[in-house]
């Protein structure tokens, strides 16, 4: 897949950093990894070390070619231009933007004291060498920040998690606090977030109790307006989102786990 030089644009503006990093601390942090990678068997996960700075990823485990059959060299030379080749492209302008509002929400809302305990989360789909996609659940935990306090080195441990089935792409931050127990921040699923854009409050609310089988009748009374009311609404809806009947948004919201 050829990447959209703007969807590349923007990855390099969510990370960019005027900090200059020293090759030593760089090091230090590849030469743990690497010994705790030696004890690892092989399985279903591996870990990624990523340079913001520098949007490439100097340090790849041994399971990153044996479940992907990707080149870990070309993680380090290429960087971002090559692993975001392989996303699925329905996913990578999604992701992209939740990496966007992850930043945003770490430099505005999270006090910098508390930005190395952060953990992140989110999934996506990737094309392997074989040509086949698989669903991926990363775990990332900033190891460095820069001057300004926003996270350049991070360590990610992504599982497979499926076959490439497509999956509502969500994304958390949690932080762990005082009493080391992790605390949920932020959690926003996107799937939901775009079927949402274009729709109205009262028809966000008709879509989520018809996924729950109510009738148009149940629904008027729960929100106080008339059946043909709520009837009205949904025809709007099926339009705005291009569906032919509520039998196809209910599966699109279940199969989506919108509700």
């Amino acid at each position: 897949m050829t990447i959209d030089d703007n969807l590349l644009s923007i990855y390099d503006e969510v990370f960019q950093s005027n900090s200059e990093l020293e090759h030593g601390i760089i090091k230090n942090h590849i030469m743990k990894i690497k010994e705790m990678d030696e004890f690892m068997p092989p399985s279903l996960s591996f870990f990624i070390l990523t340079n913001t700075t520098l949007s490439h990823f100097p340090f790849v485990s041994k399971n990153f070619s044996l479940n992907l059959g990707l080149d870990p060299q070309l993680m380090k030379t290429v960087g971002a231009e090559y692993w975001l080749s392989h996303f699925h492209p329905e996913d990578l302008p999604v992701w992209i933007g939740v990496l966007n509002d992850l930043m945003v929400f770490t430099m505005t809302e999270v006090e910098p004291e508390k930005r190395m305990h952060l953990s992140y989360t989110w999934n996506f789909r990737v094309r392997t060498a074989k040509g086949n996609y698989v669903n991926i659940f990363e775990h990332q935990s900033p190891l460095l920040l820069d001057d300004i306090g926003k996270p350049v080195i991070g360590l990610g441990h992504l599982t497979i998690i499926g076959q490439g089935e497509a999956l509502p792409i969500k994304a958390t931050v949690k932080c762990l606090n005082e009493e080391k127990e992790y605390e949920t921040l932020y959690s926003q699923n996107y799937s939901q977030r775009a079927i949402s854009n274009g729709l109205s409050n009262r028809e966000n609310d008709i879509i989520r109790f018809l996924s729950m089988k109510k009738t148009s009748k149940e629904i008027g009374n729960i929100l106080h307006i008339s059946s043909h009311t709520v009837d009205t609404h949904r025809r709007n809806i099926l339009k705005k989102l291009n569906l032919g009947s509520t039998g196809e948004l209910i599966a699109y919201v279940r199969s989506h786990q919108l509700y």
